[in-house]
């Protein structure tokens, strides 16, 4: 089967074309038009798919959706209706668009091919959305039987399900239907706390372990999160207390006087200052994020007896939540696939249909799905842009100067081969450090990445040097796990250690191409096996795809090198 999956009309837009078991590509919307976080059809990705595979519309077998309209629309309209008469003015905003284009989504997919690749595609199928994000969880897992649970704001009616996958299957066997949701529970805590919905959970996150488990404050606050704003069940599932929460009849995820009144503190908004009792409150409620997980996670491994676990869903993407269920030893291995959001659930809900042929391959899937440029390409753009460059055609002697530029604390924008998919940046659309330098931290972030002060970094190691530096004991290649530094190796490495201790590790092979290659001349030179590496974006923008964004990136930031293919462009 030749297939396409597509996430659309909620975040995070994708596409993905998957024939006999492989991913062919695979890209966001977001990369080609420059709207983070964009929901409309994503065209360029579809376009992109479809050029890579050298095929067109007619040659698809099936186009598939990564959810079932119908039921969605279904949960929709009851919660309306028992919301009433508080929900009319969200009714009557967002039924003209579901009457338009949403509810006959086959129609609206149909219409999109036509107007933008002039035919229609054969058949439109459908695939339940925590089934989409169970799949690509399942198959890009090393496991031949697995449990999978999917972590979520919320998909037709599912917020959290539990799966047993295996060469027959995903066989659902339990889910926590909405509005009771640990995403939007998590999300409302991330409006209160100023950041955006939908985008900065991790801000959340991140901000967590500046909180003092010590103080009153944060006592008082997971206390009133325990008694008024939902219950935890033994099981891992929860009951929201729906009147502390205004999700379900406004736009917004809470009443802001009743949370100021519960809490006794302020609603944050934008650019006010952070101060200790949200930290405080980012604490609590990742703490309690994290209880959920692990009672879920053993209930998961209680009814299905399964060794092995995959966790999908947007929730899934909290790396701290993930590193400490990892380290209670629940399951024997735990795996977190490279895009468990929905974007990820564009390839998901394309492997339905070659399910079998996924599980009869052992080849790891790879993430760099996206588009690449030859190095012809490159030297077009930078000299019909007349930039200045240096090209290495050796390989070695590239890699020498830029561990030149590294070890003298320069910051680089690093772009090679295919553009990784999902939300972390893998080494081939990175900007990267040397993390020994106590500076460095604030130096990207402030004059790079042009972002609040708190937010950590990631390292990126050798594989074989991690468990010398980290607590670690296994291969964490998509950067989804949290692991703690040593402590002998923690002031050794400034620019990556959370200041709880923490960092999110992410191991570095061979099939990683130039950027292990990078590494090893790095440590050859230096003696330490790791770098910084984050996403090659500034604030509010996606990762880049082009050499066209890289240029633009590097010109609008601080950043004092770029390495683009063989090239090197320096300020």
């Amino acid at each position: 089967m030749t297939t396409l999956g597509i996430s659309a009309y909620y975040h995070d837009s994708a596409a993905a074309l998957v024939k006999g078991g492989r991913i062919i590509a695979a890209a966001a919307e977001e990369r080609f038009n420059r709207q983070k976080h964009y929901k409309g059809f994503p065209v360029q990705a579809c376009g992109f798919c479809l050029k890579e595979a050298g095929l067109s519309v007619d040659d698809l077998d099936m186009v598939v959706f990564y959810e079932k309209p119908f039921l969605k629309f279904e949960r929709i309209i009851k919660n309306h209706i028992f919301n009433a008469p508080s929900s009319l003015g969200v009714f009557l905003k967002s039924m003209p668009i579901w009457l338009k284009e949403r509810l006959n989504m086959r129609r609206t997919i149909n219409r999109a091919f036509l107007s933008h690749f002039g035919m229609r595609p054969k058949e439109v199928g459908f695939c339940k959305h925590h089934l989409s994000h169970a799949l690509l969880s399942f198959l890009s897992s090393p496991f031949k039987t697995s449990a999978v649970v999917i972590f979520d704001a919320v998909g037709e009616y599912s917020t959290t399900s539990i799966y047993r996958a295996s060469s027959d299957g995903c066989t659902l066997l339990k889910e926590q239907l909405y509005p009771d949701s640990i995403g939007l529970f998590y999300s409302a805590i991330t409006y209160f706390l100023g950041f955006k919905v939908n985008s900065d959970e991790y801000k959340v996150m991140g901000l967590a372990p500046y909180g003092d488990r010590t103080s009153k404050e944060y006592s008082t606050y997971k206390s009133i999160m325990e008694k008024y704003l939902l219950t935890i069940n033994e099981d891992g599932s929860i009951i929201l207390n729906t009147s502390c929460f205004s999700f379900q009849h406004s736009l917004t995820m809470v009443d802001d006087k009743k949370w100021e009144s519960l809490f006794g503190i302020k609603r944050r908004v934008p650019d006010d200052p952070i101060t200790q009792c949200h930290k405080d409150l980012a604490l609590a409620a990742q703490n309690i994020t994290e209880e959920i997980f692990a009672r879920t996670v053993k209930y998961a491994k209680h009814i299905t007896g399964e060794e092995n676990l995959c966790i999908g869903g947007g929730c899934a993407l909290n790396c701290s939540a993930i590193g400490k269920i990892k380290s209670l030893g629940i399951f024997e291995k735990i795996f977190v696939p490279f895009a468990p959001g929905d974007d990820g659930a564009a390839i998901g809900c394309a492997m339905v249909n070659d399910y079998k042929s996924f599980v009869a391959d052992d080849a790891p899937l790879s993430p760099f799905t996206g588009p690449e440029y030859t190095c012809e390409e490159v030297r077009a753009v930078l000299e019909n842009g007349n930039v200045n460059h240096t090209y290495y055609k050796q390989a070695e002697d590239l890699y020498s100067a830029v561990v030149d530029e590294l070890v003298n604390g320069k910051i680089i924008g690093w772009f090679q081969g295919r553009m990784e998919f999902g939300p972390r940046a893998l080494g081939n659309r990175s900007i990267i450090a040397d993390a020994r330098m106590a500076d460095m931290k604030d130096r990207i972030n402030g004059k790079v990445k042009y972002r609040e002060s708190f937010r950590p970094f990631a390292p990126a190691i050798i594989d074989e040097y991690a468990a010398e530096v980290f607590e670690i004991h296994e291969r964490s290649p998509y950067m989804m796990a949290t692991y703690q530094v040593r402590k002998e190796c923690q002031e050794m490495y400034p620019a990556i250690t959370h200041i709880d201790g923490s960092a999110r590790v992410q191991t570095v092979g061979s099939e990683n191409g130039r950027f292990y290659d990078l590494l090893r001349h790095f440590h050859q030179a230096t003696g330490s096996p790791l770098l910084l590496n984050t996403s090659f974006n500034t604030a509010g923008e996606p990762i880049v795809c082009s050499p066209e964004d890289a240029l633009r990136t590097f010109r609008e930031s601080g950043m004092d090198v770029l390495v683009i293919d063989k090239f090197i462009i320096r300020k």
